[in-house]
């Protein structure tokens, strides 16, 4: 069995210090930053260094600069600083206006440029301290049933990994929220005078070269199961990682592929796209904002849940809160 790190003889205040000399690159900037002397910062640098077992800072000219060690750990301790600092603050009443908190939503990247410029705007106005954020998130690769394709991302949810995903899942389990952003579908996106746009035809969109946003590179997706249906196939000529750059890639080529319509009506101008209506039948979805009931307990969580999806016009559906209190009469 491991022995456990006795960690009442860890001083973690020493990772805040540790974490000031790294941005700093200097002991005496550092200790100003910290309101310490530079004696006392010098002094905790030594009782890490022991700690840890490694020099951790070489001193230069100008300065200090990192050992591999150092630069090894500078992310974990980031991390647990910052968790630190999110636990500390929901301590005290959330105010938007003064919090400096910061929230972790992921989202796959198609609709995570439709919802967060508004988000973002609003945050402005309301919350301008408060940071985001974006984490990535994709689909269990091969897995057709939404609800088995989304699994991860519940788990992760459930673990604090994040604290609200934006997922097409409809039906999520009974100890989530879930609440609908919009509806979606797929347009099929060309550059701005593509042949395709003047004759959309199943004929022309089969014969044409073809682009696939895939995490994984896997040339294979939704459409090719459509178009297999109908007895079709196409050509995949190229696999994206990410719709933002499969628009900058059809915008400068004769590839085509098929995007989330907003997405494709806001980027439109930006990239010289048209979308162009799929001439074979392509599926719906709702864009869900979910959470756990455990994470909307807390006020920040509850708060930035409903300004997510707040209408244009600034108003929301009943909060989480207010339809478990009207559940629970």
């Amino acid at each position: 069995m491991l022995n456990r790190i006795n960690l009442s003889r860890a001083d973690l205040n020493l990772l805040v210090l540790f974490e000031a000399v790294l941005e700093e690159r200097h002991v005496g900037r550092a200790a100003d930053r910290l309101n310490l002397t530079a004696s006392a910062v010098s002094h905790g640098l030594g009782r890490l260094r022991r700690l840890l077992n490694d020099p951790l800072f070489l001193r230069t000219p100008k300065g200090v600069v990192p050992t591999a060690r150092a630069t090894e750990l500078a992310f974990p301790i980031a991390d647990v600083l910052s968790r630190t600092r999110s636990i500390l603050s929901t301590a005290a009443p959330f105010d938007p206006a003064i919090s400096t908190r910061r929230f972790t939503i992921s989202a796959p990247d198609g609709s995570a440029s439709v919802f967060l410029p508004a988000l973002l705007a609003k945050l402005r106005q309301a919350a301008p301290g408060v940071d985001i954020s974006l984490r990535p998130l994709m689909p269990t690769k091969g897995e057709p049933s939404p609800e088995r394709a989304w699994q991860s991302a519940c788990a992760e949810l459930e673990a604090g990994v994040m604290d609200i995903a934006v997922i097409p899942l409809d039906g999520a389990p009974v100890r989530f929220h879930s609440r609908t952003l919009y509806e979606e579908d797929f347009v099929i996106a060309v550059r701005a005078g593509h042949p395709f746009a003047e004759d959309p035809t199943l004929e022309h969109y089969c014969n044409a070269l073809h682009l696939v946003v895939s995490a994984t590179g896997d040339p294979e997706g939704f459409v090719d199961t459509a178009l297999a249906r109908e007895g079709l196939s196409r050509r995949i000529a190229l696999t994206a990682p990410n719709f933002m750059f499969a628009l900058a890639i059809i915008a400068e080529t004769d590839l085509i592929s098929a995007v989330p319509r907003r997405l494709a009506t806001i980027h439109a101008v930006r990239f010289g796209i048209v979308g162009v209506d799929s001439p074979l039948p392509l599926r719906r979805f709702r864009l869900n904002a979910v959470a756990s009931k455990a994470a909307m307990m807390d006020a920040g969580v509850a708060w930035l849940y409903d300004l997510l999806s707040e209408d244009e016009q600034g108003t929301s559906k009943p909060s989480a809160r207010a339809r478990s209190r009207k559940q629970q009469r």
